[in-house]
């Protein structure tokens, strides 16, 4: 079946949804979601969203700026930065407004809580600059934005997968989806496609992400010709519950808590004694992993505790309410008494799509390529260089994604519809029905445990260029047996067995770029971190990577860092 919309957005979490509620009603807008709705990965963000509003102690944007472009180890590009840090109050009161339940203080505004790498006077101390509601800032958001779509009535196709983007002469035509519940393949042709498909954690074993984040939208885009940005750039939040990845928000710390090594100590006073447990989050979790190295893990293992239990059970509850139903529920324990055990978890992707402050995709000359644009996770203008703050997240969704929503309202009248090609879909239903037919071979599953394994063993929070090739040669081994890869079910309706073998291609070709561009860049920076280059090289480093797909399989080349206000200086905290 073939549908038709003037916009199609693909992915209903904040981004999506932001720029879905900014087209809506101009032009006709349909949103197509691999999930549900309001399943989107974006309600499980609990911390806040950052902005300098003031409202517990002074703050200006120019000292978010400050912090987002150092969190970013320099390497975000400033004209994006100020962007988001100037918009910040315009979009946190639009929220407010829209009626997103915000904590408040005494005096009735929004309440505003310290989070990692956030400071006053340009790194001088710690400020309170993360709005929120509780520990389920995302999740209140994204129920905000998702009523607001349904005011105006927006389309929305749940649980269709995208398989494929139609261009035709570096003109976007639309895409090709897979309605889950039906097994069908259906044509959407639009005059223009915005990508919002989030992140692709599950590339590694330890994630806080969810299972729908396989980098579908990433990894196609890839596939279309479009260069990828930064993808050696990979964040490990500190603070996810050991053996399982579940996120420990940030906002535990925001709120006091400490982290304790296997003797006790605070052992953040010695990596970071400025900002101690509140410093950003590339630089916790390197110094959790020297902890463990040096043998003061807990018992000698693999994990260190976050202690709440100073806090007392009336802050517990009204703040961090979520965080002590997740211990409850999945490790028994009691916040008020007990310390919690964690370990980093990969958790967000800095790199990905590359676009203009618009949302406009660009091509490898940076030019835009007309009808594409990307918001979001999935999307790299580079607002979060090498390692993005905490709370930067939730801002730039909804900053960017209102950005991409007001150029294509701008742009559209002078898109034409352009034709789609013969059976657009010819390739996708050969896919399927190969993955159907083939009787024998090796299972997704299988392959994809040992890829997971590789990356968080060889290409995590530290990398060399033994273990970088070592991932290498895992990778590329798992992409030639993924040919001969073979499914048990064969029925239509929600098939798990069908979409978990396609996506493995998206993770498999997406892992593969993560490790050439980490094993390329040869300095430390961010959440990049190579143990052979330890020192950030800005002589020979200060750009950002891109990689490109080719005939003959890929090629790296680099672009400058744009620089407005802050010269790159050792990043000390």
């Amino acid at each position: 079946m073939e549908f038709k919309h003037d916009v199609l957005i693909v992915g209903a979490g904040l981004a999506g949804l932001r720029a879905a509620v900014e087209v809506a009603g101009v032009a006709d807008v349909a949103l197509i979601s691999k999930v549900f709705s309001t399943r989107s990965h974006s309600g499980a963000a609990q911390g806040g969203i950052a902005g300098a509003l003031g409202n517990e102690e002074p703050d200006s944007w120019e000292w978010h700026m400050y912090d987002t472009v150092k969190g970013g180890d320099f390497l975000t590009d400033q004209d994006a930065a100020e962007v988001l840090t100037q918009d910040a109050l315009r979009a946190i009161y639009e929220l407010e407004h829209m009626g997103v339940p915000f904590n408040r203080t005494p005096a009735g505004t929004i309440a505003q809580r310290a989070f990692g790498g956030h400071t006053r006077d340009f790194g001088k101390a710690p400020v309170k600059r993360a709005c929120h509601a509780a520990d389920r800032t995302g999740r209140v958001i994204m129920d905000t934005l998702y009523f607001e779509s349904l005011r105006k009535g927006i389309k929305v196709y749940e649980e269709f997968y995208l398989l494929d983007l139609i261009m035709q002469e570096d003109t976007v035509a639309g895409l090709v989806a897979y309605d889950l519940a039906t097994g069908a393949v259906h044509v959407f042709h639009s005059r223009v496609v915005v990508l919002a498909t989030g992140g692709f954690g599950k590339v590694y074993k330890t994630t806080s992400n969810c299972f729908a984040n396989t980098g579908d939208g990433v990894y196609l885009a890839y596939r279309a010709g479009v260069p990828l940005e930064d993808m050696e750039f990979v964040q490990f939040h500190p603070t996810g519950i050991y053996g399982m990845g579940v996120l420990i928000s940030e906002a535990a710390r925001g709120e006091g808590g400490m982290l304790r090594n296997g003797k006790g100590y605070r052992f953040m006073e010695r990596y970071a004694p400025g900002l101690k447990d509140l410093a950003p989050r590339d630089v916790i979790s390197r110094a959790i992993y020297d902890e463990i190295r040096e043998g003061r893990g807990i018992d000698g293992r693999d994990y260190v505790h976050l202690d709440l239990t100073h806090l007392g059970k009336e802050r517990l509850a009204a703040k961090l309410s979520d965080i002590s139903s997740f211990v409850r529920i999945y490790l028994g324990i009691d916040l008020v008494r007990d310390l919690i055990p964690v370990q980093p978890t990969c958790h967000y992707m800095m790199g990905g799509i590359p676009t203009n402050l618009d949302g406009q995709v660009l091509d490898e000359n940076q030019q835009v390529i007309q009808g594409l644009y990307a918001a979001g996770e999935c999307a790299c203008v580079s607002v979060h260089g090498a390692n993005r703050l905490g709370c930067n997240s939730l801002l730039d969704l909804v900053v960017f994604g209102r950005r991409a929503g007001k150029k294509i309202l701008q742009a559209l009248d002078g898109l034409a519809w352009v034709s789609l090609p013969d059976q657009p879909e010819r390739d996708t239903l050969a896919k399927i029905d190969r993955l159907k037919r083939r009787q024998d071979g090796e299972k997704a599953g299988v392959l994809r445990n040992e890829m997971q394994e590789a990356m968080m063993a060889y290409c995590s929070v530290f990398r060399n260029k033994k273990d970088l090739n070592k991932a290498l040669a895992t990778i590329r081994s798992l992409m030639e047996r993924y040919e001969g890869v073979a499914i048990d079910n064969r029925g239509l309706g929600f098939n798990t067995d069908l979409t978990e073998a396609l996506e493995l291609e998206s993770l498999l070709n997406l892992s593969y770029i993560i490790l050439v561009s980490a094993l390329a860049r040869e300095e430390s920076r961010g959440a990049h971190f190579r143990e052979d280059y330890p020192e950030r090289d800005d002589q020979n480093w200060l750009k950002h990577t891109l990689i490109r797909k080719t005939m003959d399989g890929y090629r790296l080349f680099y672009k400058p860092v744009t620089i407005t206000r802050f010269e790159p200086k050792p990043r000390v905290y």
